[in-house]
């Protein structure tokens, strides 16, 4: 079966077009968090690549409680998570956690900001709107435009517990919140001056039009998130059922071998080996 797959660099949805007919399709249902989603979709297309009778289906995000309902109740065959999960929980429920990869949360910014590098009291100045062009910063006369997401998400999490004058920091109302990962992708891709929190993988997938900000001289490199010296992570996890289905099962063990941790690798993210 020749199976078609197209996922922008934004999308958060995969789309599968089955071309030949008549043949059964093993088909796999992922939804969860939106953070991880543009990994899942990476690694959704890499995996289907080589293994066309198989067809998945992104959906466009789940809180944490539903994901999990979803799951239980099989209308999904995998939840995606980055914090929030009770294991002990899970598992007396029937299902299995796995860490896929860690991600390094970002300031990402638009690509007209030439500005690569800022302190954390320099993060929380341009957040209080202390300073509104990236001159300020040693950039050119540009007006900033600050993003941020929900208090309640992940990425403004690590972020706010990583940088401490960010902690307590009440946002102005100057700041444009993002509530979904993908929509910040967008907003961060699509605004002049634009800066916002997001991961490297959405800055892998943005062609471009993204960059990632050092904080204080470290770059979210591998070798510095390994090392501990780059502090702003994520963790990716895959929630399946116990025992998943055949598709999950081989989906899974690609997602956790070398082809999979290549495709992570490649989109910005750490591998969990």
């Amino acid at each position: 079966m020749l199976t078609l797959i197209r996922i922008g660099a934004f999308s958060l949805t995969l789309l599968v077009v089955d071309v030949v007919h008549g043949q059964s399709t093993e088909r796999i249902v992922i939804d969860g968090s939106t953070g991880v989603m543009p990994l899942a979709a990476a690694l959704a297309k890499a995996f289907q690549e080589r293994q066309p009778s198989v067809a998945i289906d992104l959906g466009s995000g789940l809180g944490t409680k539903a994901r999990i309902s979803a799951l239980a109740t099989g209308k999904i065959d995998i939840a995606l998570a980055s914090h929030g999960l009770d294991v002990g929980e899970i598992t007396r429920a029937g299902m299995v956690v796995y860490e896929i990869a860690r991600v390094p949360v970002v300031f990402g910014v638009n690509a007209t900001v030439s500005v690569t590098d800022l302190s954390d009291q320099q993060v929380c100045d341009l957040y209080l709107g202390r300073a509104t062009s990236w001159k300020a910063f040693g950039g050119q006369e540009l007006a900033i435009a600050p993003r941020t997401r929900p208090d309640s998400e992940v990425d403004a999490e690590v972020a706010r517990a990583s940088i401490g004058c960010l902690r307590e920091l009440k946002m102005p109302d100057a700041v444009k919140v993002m509530a979904k990962g993908g929509d910040m992708a967008k907003e961060l891709a699509a605004t002049a001056g634009a800066i916002g929190m997001t991961t490297m993988t959405v800055v892998e997938q943005s062609q471009g039009k993204i960059r990632a900000i050092s904080l204080n001289g470290v770059a979210p490199t591998p070798g510095d998130v390994e090392r501990k010296t780059y502090r702003m992570v994520r963790q990716s996890f895959f929630v399946v059922k116990n025992p998943p289905s055949p598709a999950v099962a081989k989906f899974i063990e690609f997602a956790r071998g070398p082809q999979g941790w290549q495709v992570i690798g490649a989109n910005g993210a750490i591998p969990v080996k």
